[in-house]
């Protein structure tokens, strides 16, 4: 690992929906600035929909391949279909020079590999020698690997027809035995790399022996990035996505009012990957912010815009709300009890049934005799709702919707108040609110169905219509 940063490196995530546009991709990144192709290392996501095809439909949860193999029925036409579909995307490239003799070769070639995999696992399924848990597990890596494998693969058949010197650094494992962890495979692969005169595309998805699927399920190829940036120490990495960091989703209130962030720091990305909105995975950003590794995030589209850029000890030269943001897929869970009152510990007693359940909470607010906690929808089990209704007197179960303001710099006098007074003059009841003391991000729980009206208004009154900038302190 080197110690010092290399201005002459650069370390670039592309995010899957930009990938599928690659014709963007090659002319907005790739061959954008003649003076520089070289020195560039490109961790690439697999194109649009393949992960869900191979694994699960992220956001619907529509099975893939994976839950064909766990069942054990079906998954050999299945990955037939998908080489089908694999080459479909293949042929859509061959305008921008990709060989699709040689690219749909590569495609046969890792489905043939895969095959092989899957039935030697099912062998072991079926002898009861091993858990099946664990070799679900395995099959998943497996599983998750090809889409990044076959993005890349085509990503340096496409560069080479343009003129342009690209090595595929392949991180799937797929043609050695080497039982590295991730972080040896990536240090081994790096080793003594001259990106002087050549462009490497790396496949988001890294074989270890720890399985990076099993750490980090769907964010594996941001934490790749993210180790490779460590581990060759750029002067910043840059995130590549089809829209800025914006103060709201443009597509909930309209582009002409989505202000571009510019900048910020660590923390707010953390605030905004625990309600779902991930500038970059937490456990991705972790390491390079103590390794001092600004994150620049990118429009691919807009290729001469600075984007975001995301330092470890930014604040804002003026008290602002940098981001308005939340989900509509979230429960609160009440628990109300008399017996709370003055009662060392009770809290602790419900965390223990959460953590039974495994349920992680974005927000607790408490009084006297109730507890409320808000989670996501996907964790409320009904093995869960009755061991609450078991152990506790009065149990809510409530759908519900959570909006946050966050910002690098709103700890003052007035922003509070002013969210509050947006929500109400848009008619938007607050059920619940917290905010630390750290104030960097207010969060109210509201009625779902007024989610996108709670979104708008806010982002109005505290983004585009904040007014003069307010002095610090």
């Amino acid at each position: 690992m080197q110690d010092v940063q290399n201005s002459k490196i650069s370390v670039e995530k592309i995010g899957g929906t930009s990938m599928t546009a690659f014709g963007d991709v090659l002319r907005h990144i790739m061959l954008h600035d003649p003076k520089r192709i070289y020195g560039r290392i490109y961790v690439v996501s697999a194109y649009s929909g393949v992960t869900n095809q191979l694994l699960e439909h992220k956001k619907t949860g529509e099975r893939g391949i994976y839950a064909l193999f766990a069942e054990g029925k079906g998954y050999q036409d299945a990955l037939v279909n998908l080489a089908t579909s694999l080459k479909k995307l293949n042929a859509g490239y061959a305008e921008l020079g990709l060989p699709l003799d040689v690219a749909d070769a590569f495609i046969d070639q890792r489905i043939g590999q895969a095959r092989e995999y899957l039935g030697a696992m099912q062998h072991v399924l079926a002898s009861g020698y091993l858990s099946r848990h664990d070799v679900l597990l395995a099959a998943r890596e497996v599983l998750a690997s090809i889409g990044e494998s076959h993005s890349a693969f085509n990503s340096v058949e496409i560069l080479k027809a343009n003129g342009v010197k690209a090595v595929l650094m392949d991180l799937a494992g797929f043609d050695d035995n080497e039982a590295w962890t991730i972080d040896e495979r990536i240090a081994q692969s790096f080793k003594g790399l001259d990106l002087s005169d050549k462009v490497v595309v790396a496949t988001g998805y890294t074989k270890g022996t720890e399985g990076i699927m099993r750490e980090f399920d769907r964010g594996y190829s941001e934490v790749t990035f993210s180790k490779i940036a460590v581990e060759v120490r750029p002067a910043e990495a840059v995130i590549h996505k089809e829209f800025h960091l914006s103060s709201a989703d443009p597509n909930l209130v309209g582009l002409e009012n989505a202000i571009v962030v510019g900048a910020t720091n660590y923390d707010v990305a953390d605030q905004l990957a625990d309600v779902g909105m991930e500038a970059i995975h937490p456990k991705a950003a972790k390491p390079m912010e103590l390794a001092g590794i600004p994150i620049r995030l990118k429009n691919t589209f807009e290729p001469d815009h600075p984007g975001t850029l995301i330092t470890k000890d930014f604040v804002g030269e003026r008290a602002r709300v940098e981001i308005v943001t939340g989900t509509d897929k979230v429960t609160l869970i009440e628990i109300h009890d008399p017996s709370m009152v003055g009662t060392v510990g009770f809290d602790a007693g419900l965390m223990n049934v959460f953590c039974k359940h495994e349920v992680s909470y974005i927000l607790k607010a408490t009084n006297a005799n109730s507890i409320a906690h808000l989670v996501w929808d996907s964790q409320v089990t009904p093995e869960l709702v009755a061991q609450l209704q078991e152990d506790y007197q009065v149990v809510t179960i409530k759908p519900s919707a959570i909006v946050c303001t966050i910002g690098s710099n709103i700890g003052i006098p007035g922003v509070l108040a002013k969210a509050a007074q947006a929500l109400a003059d848009a008619q938007v009841n607050v059920n619940c609110v917290s905010q630390t003391l750290r104030q960097v991000n207010m969060q109210f729980v509201i009625e779902r169905e007024d989610y996108k009206t709670a979104i708008k208004a806010l982002n109005m009154a505290l983004c585009v219509n904040s007014g003069s900038p307010v002095p610090r302190a």
